[in-house]
């Protein structure tokens, strides 16, 4: 049994698995009130949830279908989040435009009929959208390859330093070692901080996690951390995110160095744990209001990259719903943050979301021998591959041989948080479309004939050398101004 076979009363024939009790609102511009605290401080018992939005019509249909709700505003205002009891202010014209400022998580009764109660809610003019709080799951399914198998450290060198002599990552960091003022995000299932293939490498970072033990379907255990707020971003059972954080940034203890050279990473834990039916290994899963959280928090704490090594297929949502994350997209996009995300594990051409957005860098993955792997998802959406085959990283506790785009991903995100060191190292402005262009630009042929697979396999190196490239081709900063046009 997988979580997309969960029965789920509370939403009838939904193909994707949803919180029971549990419904996103956005309301339209104007309309949301300031009153409403964020989930962060009530986390924190600054607040309690509201228990009312508009004191209409809204109010009135919660009232009649859900009875007594809570009520708090998914995001904080990038001006308050480090005030506890002020993250609900100071939303600026960004926040206001992507909708983050008007975004609230609604909880009600468990038994409560969300499908209906949404049904009615998409008909009134203040309401933008509104939404299943639908989960995600990691590692993704994939076909006819298993994603993690834990091992010691006896690696095979080729084994090990295949995958990074691929991307020609020894090249690129000899070139640009990395910025450690560039941060680089992990929205994942967190990490284990101690670990010492990666010391002096994590940023304090944060957990958003507010799964509830008692508010997922029957035959569903959750595991590990379940504290109000926690800013330490703990995975003790998952190691998705620690296989991630290893090919980043690895100090090069047992496995090949991470390939973001010294920039910072920020572990953000949005995917709790989960032990599922039917299943041995406890999956990370998240709701997508976690999930969201936590990539908005990693931007406003100064993620210039994010790796967003997850993804829910489009084909299984309800099609009245808004794509998952499309707004906080929209606000990291705006304040110049780079995305970089999975593509998916399904071995067919289709849609997952966050990776098919404009201004994502869709990664799929590639094996040794320059053949896109079998299980990789495939789309006009999808930039380029990377790595996923058989990649020796970080676990939890040791190391692990890891495979799926998952794991490809991170190596498209350091290579981008390279090219954001080089360009800050030479005084130049980049955002990330320039850094898509250039790391499609700049790739190695795949070794056979393919299509939806991207522009072919990252070459960080070249990356590099084209960006430089293009930085002594752009015109210098105030090079059209001439002596007769200054004033004195």
């Amino acid at each position: 049994m997988t979580v997309h076979a969960l029965a789920t009363p509370w939403a009838p024939g939904a193909r994707l698995y949803s919180l029971p009790g549990s419904m996103i609102l956005k309301l339209a511009l104007g309309e949301a009130s300031a009153a409403v605290p964020t989930r962060l401080d009530v986390r924190e018992r600054v607040y309690v949830p509201a228990t009312s939005l508009d004191g209409g019509p809204i109010d009135r249909l919660l009232a009649q279908h859900a009875g007594a709700v809570h009520i708090t505003r998914i995001f904080s205002s990038a001006a308050g989040f480090a005030k506890a009891g002020q993250r609900h202010l100071g939303f600026d014209d960004i926040e206001h435009v992507t909708g983050v400022a008007r975004t609230f998580r609604i909880e009600m009764a468990p038994t409560t009929p969300v499908a209906q109660l949404i049904g009615y809610l998409r008909q009134l003019s203040t309401v933008e959208t509104a939404s299943h709080n639908y989960t995600c799951t990691v590692p993704f399914a994939a076909t006819g390859a298993a994603l993690d198998h834990a091992i010691g450290v006896a690696f095979d060198d080729d084994t090990a330093w295949a995958p990074r002599d691929q991307v020609f990552a020894a090249e690129a960091l000899a070139y640009e070692p990395g910025d450690s003022a560039v941060v680089l995000g992990i929205i994942d299932s967190g990490v284990a901080p101690d670990h010492p293939e990666l010391a002096g490498r994590f940023r304090s970072g944060f957990d958003t996690v507010h799964l509830r033990a008692d508010g997922l379907a029957a035959g569903m255990r959750l595991l590990g951390d379940k504290s109000p707020t926690d800013h330490r971003p703990i995975d003790n059972y998952v190691g998705h995110g620690m296989g991630c954080a290893g090919i980043i940034g690895a100090i090069g203890e047992h496995i090949p160095p991470g390939l973001a050279g010294s920039c910072q990473i920020l572990p953000i834990r949005v995917l709790g744990a989960a032990q599922m039916p039917g299943r041995v290994a406890p999956i990370g899963i998240g709701s997508i209001a976690d999930i969201d959280a936590g990539m908005k928090m990693a931007v406003d704490l100064g993620a210039k990259v994010l790796n967003m090594s997850f993804g829910t297929a489009d084909s299984a949502l309800d099609p009245e719903a808004p794509k998952p994350h499309a707004d906080v997209v929209r606000y990291a996009c705006l304040r110049g943050c780079v995305l970089v995300a999975a593509s998916g594990n399904s071995g067919r051409q289709e849609v997952y979301w966050p990776a098919a957005f404009d201004g994502v860098i869709a990664t799929g993955s590639v094996g040794l021998t320059g053949r896109p792997s079998a299980f990789t998802t495939t789309g006009d959406h999808v930039a380029l591959c990377a790595p996923g085959e058989h990649i020796a990283t970080a676990a939890l506790d040791g190391y692990q041989l890891a495979t799926g785009t998952s794991f490809a991903a991170p190596f498209t995100a350091a290579a981008a948080a390279l090219l954001v060191s080089r360009a800050e190292d030479r005084s130049f402005p980049i955002d990330s479309a320039v850094v898509r262009q250039i790391l499609c630009a700049s790739t190695s042929p795949f070794s056979t004939q393919t299509s939806g697979c991207g522009s072919g396999i990252l070459n960080v190196f070249s990356a590099l050398q084209q960006l430089d490239q293009h930085i002594d081709a752009a015109p210098a900063v105030g090079a059209d101004v001439h002596e007769s046009d200054l004033v004195a």
